[in-house]
């Protein structure tokens, strides 16, 4: 039975039974609290824990999963894969266990044709109620209780939780023992858990986590792996042998030259290439980008584990853009994604192969000389400093050093890497969230949407109302408050509001609350959880209380300026798909008041001459005085109408399409002007790579636009009177203008180095004896480059070195100072050596320095130090001569 048929008999079965068919989530989590989701429930959290009302009191669905702690155990075991699809059915406080323990029963039986004496079940400790319902399924020695560990679910983190029920198929004496699941989980394999959702978890680790109470009502969430039942009915061994997974398999091992189940540590690296790929085609679909951080980390790791695994099979040539074409025609029958957004998708994991291949051929050199060095000492691990290295310059990840210094039989001190890490991140920390909602706990939201419903957004419509103030958040404290006084800080929800709140890449409205007395300046809104908006803002005057009536005025100037770098943003995006195919699309944005930033996929840097062409093309649009639109319709009717959908954002069943007369069509929340002739302008200012494989755009619209331009023309019109030029020829006499400079720069540069060293002579002639040591410290002119310092010492040892001698050479360039020692063979037998002398009198420059016996320098950022500098030179000489 192929994969497809058991998804639609799963859907189907339920939908017979009252159930509403919900497609897919994304697998980027809504919830703060995960960075993927990592269980078929996690999109109706919200439901479950009565946040928000569900579009039915049944729904069933096949959701698109990734799981990343098992991601070593990857191609080791038959069951373990960081992508896979969770077939479910949920119940919302309707029904419970009496109904769905024979509707599993009853599918796995009659829709996928087990016999019911392959079949055993599992119970909770203290679940009587699932074991009597049970028992007039099966017989009772094939019931099984098993604890908390086995037999209790909850996603890992504070949320739903409750006891379960689990349903094993036994596949035979040939794959364990007997006994039933408690004695062997090969041969009793999970193929269906059915979670009783009653009580809801706090925090703790493991297993050890309190309950907080009960749920609003009992309700019903079931997890049937569809690849693991694939597994089953395909009669293969595994999940990487089904229909969606082995081709990838297949393709993997001819390009590589091994044939799967040939070698069984081939067979791991085969299946993890095949994992990690597919993983990755589903992650970049739905809006993941490669980077160093969160999800985009995970995809990063995946990607190049797979490029490392083909190495290590001997493959040396680029693979990603094959497999993930067999990707693509494996799966895009069910996410057409896949397909209609193909190209794109691959030019991803592309351009992240080739920038990992270039890691691989400059750290793995890194990494061999630290291998053959801890080698060479004894040592069997790699320092913290040295892995933080590899990471940090050469972009190799920890968990491939890690990978590679096991298989060279050497361990690494995590806890030294962690630690230069946390230094790092403490450097660089921007603290956002403080910006947005602060430290808040989400759950404070929670009554407030309960009690009084959904924010209604009329800012399409309107930029000032009178609404109703429902929820008061102090922003020292995270907690709900009755009231906020003047100088306070507060999150502030309204029953209904025109601020639109930041989210596709469009600034949040800014603007006032007036009320009975006093008045708030909004600085921020934000949507915290789905459905509710919230106003940061500062009380300036009175005090606001809870169902106060409010004036909400929102900063119509601001509001305008960003609508038109929105509108102009989508005219930008179809530009560039015109001019550079349909694989141009948008990976991220920022509409801000007057400016644009447009990310955008492609291959490489875009010719001058396309960036051109795409601006003249949008100015001309702007200038047709398109209507711009906006309509309601389905996801599905949206698409067929040809309607963009952008990589990384989240849409429900109804989605909003923004028309730009007939030049531009997108899904899109944000705000627009009405006609596209209100742009003015749009001037593009820059375009550069900001990761492997994806490019960026800025750019100016409106007035701000006039004003760069206008700035650009007093600025050449200047520059053309200057140089007594026409403005078209001012390039070619710039140009000339700076290469005459560059050459009168070198020939100021060699005439200095030739005065410096014309003095020579003269400094050899004067050298003082000291103890038998020729020394020689002299203070070069101001100015005097470091390179220029080395030649002079050079050449005036040059001329002492028939006798034991040290040359000391100094000068002030700027606010810094550089100093250059260096010895003859004579001064080095007695113990005088360069690197020593300069490492102790750089300090009086404030810097440091160190070389080789011979010849060492330094400097430092104190020029007032370069006579005592050399006086230290002057006494480290007396003093080890004298020895």
């Amino acid at each position: 039975m192929e994969t497809a048929e058991i998804r639609r008999r799963f859907l189907s079965h339920f939908e017979q039974r009252g159930h509403l068919v919900v497609p897919s989530a994304s697998l980027i989590a809504e919830d703060p609290t995960l960075l993927l989701v990592n269980a078929g429930m996690v999109p109706f959290k919200p439901y479950f824990l009565g946040d928000l009302t569900p579009p039915a009191p049944r729904a069933t669905s096949v959701q698109k999963c990734v799981r990343t702690v098992d991601i070593d155990n990857v191609g080791q075991t038959a069951r373990h894969a960081s992508f896979f699809q969770m077939c479910g059915n949920f119940s919302f406080g309707d029904y419970f266990k009496a109904e769905v323990i024979p509707w599993a029963f009853e599918l796995l039986t009659e829709g996928f044709g087990f016999k019911p004496d392959d079949l055993w079940a599992t119970v909770y400790l203290d679940d009587d109620e699932a074991e009597e319902i049970w028992k007039g399924l099966l017989p009772a020695e094939r019931i099984q209780r098993r604890g908390k560990e086995d037999n209790y679910w909850s996603m890992g983190v504070p949320g739903p939780c409750g006891p379960c029920s689990e349903i094993y198929f036994d596949r035979g004496p040939a794959y364990g023992r007997d006994g039933g699941p408690v004695a062997d989980e090969n041969r009793y394999l999970e193929v269906w858990n059915l979670v009783f959702m009653q009580y809801e978890r706090g925090e703790g680790a493991g297993y050890d986590y309190p309950i907080l109470g009960d749920l609003p009502a009992k309700s019903i969430d079931t997890g049937m792996g569809l690849e693991r039942m694939a597994t089953l009915l395909q009669g293969v061994e595994n999940l990487y042998e089904i229909d969606i997974s082995r081709p990838v398999l297949d393709r993997a091992g001819e390009l590589t030259g091994h044939r799967y189940g040939a070698e069984a540590a081939d067979d791991v690296r085969l299946r993890v290439i095949a994992d990690h790929t597919r993983t990755a085609a589903m992650l970049i679909a739905d809006g993941v980008v490669p980077s160093n951080e969160g999800r985009g980390y995970v995809l990063r790791r995946m990607l190049r584990r797979a490029v490392r695994n083909v190495r290590l099979l001997g493959g040396r040539a680029p693979v990603m853009e094959d497999l993930f074409g067999v990707v693509r025609a494996a799966m895009g029958s069910i996410y057409p994604d896949l397909v209609d957004r193909g190209a794109a998708i691959t030019s991803v994991a592309v351009a992240e192969e080739q920038a990992f291949l270039e890691t691989l051929r400059t750290g793995t050199t890194i990494f061999d000389t630290a291998v053959g060095r801890a080698r060479a000492a004894g040592a069997t691990e790699l320092g913290g400093d040295e892995a933080f290295q590899l990471h940090d310059t050469y972009g190799f990840p920890i968990d491939l050093t890690l990978e590679m210094a096991a298989e060279a039989g050497l361990t690494v001190d995590e806890t030294g890497f962690r630690r230069l890490m946390d230094r790092q991140r403490e450097l660089a920390k921007a603290d956002r969230a403080a910006r947005r909602i602060g430290n808040v706990d989400l759950s404070v939201f929670r009554p407030i949407l309960s009690r009084s419903g959904p924010t209604t957004f009329t800012g399409y419509a309107e930029l000032a109302r009178t609404a109703s103030v429902v929820g008061l958040i102090s922003a020292a404290t995270g907690q709900g408050v009755p009231a906020a006084g003047e100088g306070e800080d507060v999150g502030i929800v309204i029953d209904t509001t025109p601020f639109y709140a930041e989210s596709g890449g469009q600034e949040a409205d800014l603007g006032r609350f007036v009320f009975d007395g006093g008045e708030v300046e909004i600085l921020d809104v934000q949507k915290p959880i789905p459905d509710l908006v919230l106003h940061r803002g500062r009380v300036l005057r009175g005090e606001l209380r809870l169902g106060a009536e409010v004036e909400v005025t929102v900063d119509a100037d601001r509001r305008r300026a960003v609508s038109r770098s929105h509108t102009a943003t989508h005219l930008v995006h179809t530009a560039f798909r015109r001019a550079l195919g349909e694989s141009a699309t948008q990976a991220g944005s920022l509409n801000s008041p007057g400016r644009l930033r447009f990310d955008f996929h492609a291959m490489g840097a875009v010719p001058a001459s396309v960036l051109a062409d795409v601006e003249d093309e949008v100015n001309e649009v702007a200038l047709r005085d398109l209507e711009v639109t906006a309509f309601v319709t389905t996801q599905d009717e949206a698409r067929r109408l040809g309607a963009m959908a952008l990589f990384g954002e989240k849409y429900g069943e109804r989605v909003r399409v923004v028309d730009v007369g007939d030049y531009a069509r997108e899904l899109c929340g944000g705000t627009h002007v009405a006609r596209s002739a209100q742009l003015g302008a749009v001037k593009l200012l820059s375009e550069s790579s900001i990761s492997a494989g994806t490019r960026r755009v800025e750019g100016l619209v409106g007035l701000d636009a006039f004003r760069y331009l206008a700035r650009e023309h007093l600025l050449v019109s200047r520059l053309s009177g200057l140089l007594k030029v026409r403005a078209d020829e001012l390039p070619d006499r710039v140009s000339d203008v700076v290469s005459r400079l560059r050459d009168a720069e070198k020939e100021l540069e060699r005439l200095r180095g030739e005065a410096v060293l014309a003095g020579a002579a003269g400094l050899a002639g004067g050298a003082v004896d000291v103890n038998g040591i020729a020394l020689v410290a002299a203070e070069a002119p101001n100015g005097t480059s470091a390179d220029d310092l080395r030649k002079l010492a050079l050449d005036v040892r040059g001329r002492l070195m028939d006798r034991p001698a040290v040359v000391a050479a100094a000068a002030a360039a700027g606010d810094r100072a550089f100093l250059v020692v260096v010895t003859t063979e004579g001064a080095r037998g007695r113990g005088l050596k360069a690197g020593d002398l300069v490492k102790v009198a750089t300090a009086e420059l404030g810097g440091r320095g160190g070389g080789k016996p011979d010849v060492a320098q330094g400097g430092g950022g104190d020029a007032s130090g370069v006579g005592r500098a050399l006086g230290k030179v002057r006494e480290l000489v007396a003093a080890t001569a004298s020895s």
